[in-house]
C-alpha cells in the first residue's frame, strides 16, 4: 500500500466516524433526506460514485487521480445521473408491485414490501431490480458512458458541462464489444439485478445511499472494461 492509500482510509474514517458516534449527526441526516430527496440523491452519488472513479483510477494507473481526470465535472455529472436514478427507483419501486397486484395475482405484495423481510417482499424486491436493470440500466449506463467520453475529450476541464455534447459520435467510437458483452451481458445479471434486490429489500430511507455505494463497486467495474477495452 501507498501513502496515499493510508490517506484516503484516514478520510473516509474521519467522515463515517460521527455517524457512528453522534445521534444528531445520523438525525440530520435521516431529516435531510426527508426534506431534500433529489439533493441529498446529488451529494450521495456525486461523492460515492466519483470515489468509486478514482478507485478504478487507482486500479488502473496505480494513482487515485490523474491530469485530465476530471474530478469536477464528474462529480456533476455523477450528482446529475444520481438524481435520475432516485426517481427511477421511486418509479420502479411503487410501479412493479403494483403491476403484479393488479395483473399477477400477487396480493398483498406491495404491503410486504413496506414490511419486514419475506419471502414476498425478496420475490418483489428481485422483480423490481430485474425489470429496472433490463429498462432503465442500459439507457443509463450508456449516457454515462457518452458523458464520460465528453469529459475526457476536453481533457477533463469544468467548461466540459457547458459545451454540446456530440452524442452520435461518441455512440459510432463506443467500444460495444466491452458496453455489450462486458457491461450489460455481465454486470447486469451477475453483479447490478443481485446488488439492487438487496436495496430494494432495505428501508427506503437507505435505498438511494446504498445504491450509491454500488456506486463505488461501478467504478471499478468501468476500470474493469476499460482495461478489455484496451
Amino acid at each position: 500500500m501507498k501513502k496515499s492509500d493510508f490517506i484516503v482510509i484516514a478520510i473516509i474514517i474521519m467522515v463515517l466516524l460521527p455517524f457512528f458516534l453522534f445521534d444528531t449527526v445520523y438525525d440530520g441526516y435521516c431529516t435531510a433526506n426527508q426534506r431534500f430527496p433529489l439533493w441529498m440523491a446529488f451529494l450521495k452519488f456525486g461523492i460515492l460514485a466519483t470515489f468509486g472513479e478514482m478507485l478504478g483510477c487507482r486500479v488502473k494507473t496505480g494513482k487515485y487521480y490523474h491530469e485530465g481526470f476530471g474530478l469536477a465535472p464528474k462529480f456533476v455529472v455523477w450528482g446529475l445521473l444520481g438524481m435520475w436514478i432516485a426517481l427511477a427507483m421511486s418509479v420502479f419501486r411503487l410501479g412493479i408491485p403494483a403491476f403484479m397486484e393488479r395483473y399477477a395475482a400477487f396480493s398483498g405484495i406491495s404491503a410486504a414490501m413496506a414490511g419486514p423481510m419475506s419471502w414476498m417482499k425478496l420475490l418483489g424486491a428481485f422483480c423490481i431490480s430485474t425489470m429496472m436493470n433490463t429498462s432503465f440500466a442500459p439507457v443509463f449506463m450508456t449516457v454515462h458512458k457518452i458523458s464520460d467520453m465528453h469529459i475526457s475529450e476536453h481533457g477533463g476541464a469544468f467548461s466540459a458541462l457547458f459545451k454540446p455534447v456530440d452524442v452520435k459520435r461518441h455512440i459510432c467510437e463506443m467500444d460495444w464489444g466491452v458496453q455489450w458483452g462486458f457491461v450489460f451481458k455481465k454486470t447486469i445479471p451477475m453483479f447490478w439485478i443481485p446488488a439492487h434486490t438487496l436495496t430494494f429489500c432495505l428501508p427506503q430511507d437507505l435505498q438511494v445511499l446504498f445504491a450509491a455505494f454500488c456506486g463505488v463497486v461501478l467504478g471499478l467495474l468501468l476500470s474493469i472494461a476499460a482495461k478489455k477495452g484496451n
